[in-house]
């Protein structure tokens, strides 16, 4: 029996917060639909400040679905998206959602490699790139490689006179390259402008229905390589409905979102792409953090909601210090991705005035299931409490048959209509993660108080959790071996003063190789992202091995620790 099915963590929710969300009767495609006829005349993007009204997102979406349209996308239809935030990135997930077609996220600053795994997992037939990385794309080989692939310059949707003072990181696959805004060489390439050129889409053209596929969102999971999250327009839109429930002091029509973390990642989708719009919010949109170019866009479009990540938190203060009126009007702001400092907690909202509290959730449910009251009963230190329509279960992590009795520890599963569908094409790893009757296993360690609120333990599952990215250990641990003087690797994560990790690895060298720690990290950046290439690299003269030869990674971590404590 479940000892938490009488939902004790009800009597501290907010004001207002209901213990239940309506069923959702919207798709993503009608919510947008709604937030463009109710709030046509407010502003729905701002990048730069150059303003694009929800009335004429509106008619950017019904444009650029009639060009996909033309491209031959059809309901069911994969359409990758390998883009920053930038407006043309809002634009094109709607637009494909309007045909009924299945947006594929993608991190923009991805290896070759990477990408290109992604590519043969969900054979997308159409890719809207940025144009840096639309040469990379269009080199794939034919059996992967999209049938049209349309370029985007996010200069375009900027200010003149601000086109040339963009700078964004340069991709893993045009690090050798120069310009960013210069335009793809690759043949048979559609420019975006192009696209979008077109007449609306016709009203009659079938829309999706609630229970279609929205959006495939690629995963570490435990181990092995990325799998795709396959997520529906019920999923998404119900998770939209229970944050925008979750702070009942929203204005609605009224908020300004500050889009900091990246559109690509499952949480800056739902509280950015999904939330902000569906409650008429003016979306700022940022292809990078930097401290200075948010606290710039602060005085003339203050925020008042920021989404974001625990050192984002700590830099924007420590930058604001001589401007201590730049954040006073953030009044909600949600942590996630990783642990959350009370220090850091203090610190911000002696800044701001404002309330900061953490949430906890995964790709696979959308991804948000727990969150801190806005409001007094807050408990720092904690993950918070379900959200509404979520159900919460501590079993044996060893048999998941087994409840926990409460104040015991144990594996924490989730259950709510957030919850995804499965893995892209992957039944075996969907039945070891859902389990009969919805429950979704989290791979979370935690300790769950008698009044319902969860601390997180540890980690079942050995994710290491780096700037608010999963890295699977495993991935990394392969880059390393393909080293030829490199015969045994172990990475783990290093926690960090900011409550997040450090990649680390531990490696074992064969016989006769010299140790060049800053070449081996040369080495993994041409098959990693920068995220996920070890900042520390130690050699072991043998690492350390279960009685049937598996590497004992917490082992590892204990002896890196040291070394690096030491210096």
């Amino acid at each position: 029996m479940n000892p938490f099915e009488h939902r004790p963590w009800l009597a501290h929710y907010a004001e207002g917060v209901p213990p239940e969300i309506e069923e959702p009767s919207q798709t993503l495609v009608d919510m947008i639909d709604d937030a463009v006829s109710r709030y046509r005349r407010r502003t729905a993007l701002e990048f730069f400040g150059a303003e694009t009204s929800y009335h004429e997102l509106g008619e950017q979406i019904a444009s650029a679905a009639e060009g996909l349209r033309r491209l031959g996308v059809r309901a069911g239809d994969r359409v990758a998206l390998v883009l920053p935030n930038c407006p043309q990135h809002v634009v094109a997930f709607y637009a494909v959602l309007r045909l009924g077609a299945i947006v594929v996220e993608h991190n923009p600053l991805y290896t070759p490699p990477e990408l290109r795994h992604q590519f043969e997992d969900h054979g997308a037939k159409v890719a809207v790139v940025w144009n840096s990385v639309a040469d990379t794309v269009a080199e794939f080989p034919s059996d992967i490689r999209p049938e049209h692939i349309v370029a985007v310059d996010l200069t375009r949707a900027l200010p003149f006179g601000k086109r040339m003072a963009l700078r964004l990181p340069v991709p893993a696959a045009r690090r050798s390259r120069r310009a960013l805004t210069t335009k793809p060489k690759a043949r048979g390439l559609v420019e975006w402008e192009r696209l979008t050129s077109r007449r609306a889409v016709a009203k009659r053209h079938p829309r999706p229905s609630l229970d279609d596929t929205a959006v495939l969102q690629y995963t570490s999971g435990t181990t092995g390589r990325p799998k795709a999250a396959v997520l529906s327009h019920r999923n998404l839109r119900a998770n939209a409905m229970q944050s925008r429930a979750w702070v009942p002091g929203l204005d609605l029509g009224g908020e300004t979102f500050y889009g900091v973390l990246p559109l690509f990642h499952a949480y800056g989708l739902t509280l950015c792409l999904t939330t902000a719009m569906s409650i008429g919010a003016r979306l700022v949109l940022f292809p990078k953090f930097d401290a200075k170019m948010v606290l710039d866009a602060a005085k003339h479009s203050p925020p008042t909601f920021l989404p974001a990540v625990p050192p984002i938190y700590d830099q924007l203060v420590r930058s604001a210090a001589r401007h201590p009126r730049a954040l006073e009007r953030i009044r909600f702001a949600i942590s996630g991705a990783m642990s959350l400092p009370t220090a850091t907690v203090d610190r911000w909202e002696s800044a701001t005035g404002g309330l900061l509290v953490e949430g906890y959730g995964m790709t696979e449910s959308s991804p948000i299931t727990l969150g801190n009251p806005m409001g007094p009963t807050r408990r720092p230190g904690t993950v918070g409490v379900p959200f509404p329509s979520t159900e919460i279960r501590v079993v044996d992590p060893d048999d998941p048959e087994i409840d926990r009795p409460i104040g015991e520890a144990g594996e924490l599963l989730v259950r709510g209509p957030q919850v995804f569908e499965g893995y892209w094409r992957r039944p075996a790893e969907t039945a070891e993660a859902l389990l009969p009757g919805g429950w979704l296993r989290t791979g979370d360690i935690v300790h769950v108080s008698d009044d319902g609120f969860v601390t997180i333990i540890d980690r079942r599952k050995e994710l290491i959790i780096t700037g608010g990215f999963n890295v699977s250990p495993s991935e990394v641990e392969a880059a390393l071996l393909a080293h030829p003087d490199v015969r045994g690797a172990a990475v783990v994560g290093l926690p960090r003063a900011d409550g997040g990790e450090t990649v680390a690895a531990g490696v074992e060298l064969r016989e006769g190789a010299a140790f060049d720690a800053s070449a081996l990290r040369d080495f993994c950046r041409t098959s990693l992202t920068p995220y996920k290439v070890p900042k520390h690299i130690e050699v072991f003269d043998e690492l350390p091995r279960s009685l049937i030869g598996k590497v004992l990674r917490r082992e590892v971590r204990d002896g890196l620790l040291e070394r690096v404590s030491k210096g």
